[in-house]
């Protein structure tokens, strides 16, 4: 599984889709280096993130509405903290940055999917989605290219990001995505108060 867009190559059947995202810009300094070479998302435009749905509505059907509706569940969910501590991996194909906690990307995941039911996450490919921060594929840079990422990466840890805003992003020209809308969370949860 991964977080990286469908590459649409030359396909003339090629339906241009959507992604809802969670950016980690706090993430960039880290692995974007790694990105550059071993995640061809990243070459596409696609920022260090958190996958929320993808593939979401063809670009073509993004209007007012489906940005309303999407502005809605998003702005339901507070903004929160995630802390990065370890690097992962998804057997040996692809590398990527463990999200702590990774329950409110998963509670904004099933929202959205209820929201847009015909859009189930990674086209329902995966019986369990995994919040991730993909890094890089073997089938991109090589597996010893990973292994001296994942070195590198994890020499670098922790990070800690603020995550208060979703974007949706559309691969409006192929092979090249870009933001369509900034959508922000609601303030964070205040902290509880002590026993």
């Amino acid at each position: 599984m991964t977080t990286r867009p469908s590459d649409p190559g030359s396909d003339p059947g090629h339906v241009a889709r959507t992604a809802v995202i969670l950016p980690v810009p706090a993430a960039e300094h880290v692995v974007g280096p790694h990105r550059a070479t071993l995640d061809a998302s990243a070459a596409a435009g696609v920022p260090a993130h958190l996958t929320v749905l993808h593939p979401f509505v063809d670009v073509a059907a993004v209007d007012e509405s489906v940005l309303a509706r999407v502005a809605e569940v998003v702005a339901a969910t507070p903004a929160f903290t995630c802390r990065f501590t370890r690097c992962s991996w998804f057997d040996d194909d692809v590398l990527w940055l463990d999200p702590e906690p990774a329950a409110p990307v998963l509670e904004l995941v099933q929202a959205l999917w209820a929201a847009f039911p015909d859009h189930p996450p990674y086209a329902g490919a995966h019986d369990e989605v995994v919040a991730h921060v993909t890094i890089g594929e073997t089938a991109v840079g090589g597996l010893a290219a990973l292994r001296e990422a994942e070195a590198a990466v994890t020499a670098q840890l922790p990070v800690e990001a603020v995550l208060d805003h979703a974007l949706v992003i559309g691969e409006l020209e192929p092979g090249t995505w870009q933001t369509i809308a900034r959508l922000q969370l609601a303030p964070p949860a205040p902290p509880a108060p002590p026993a």
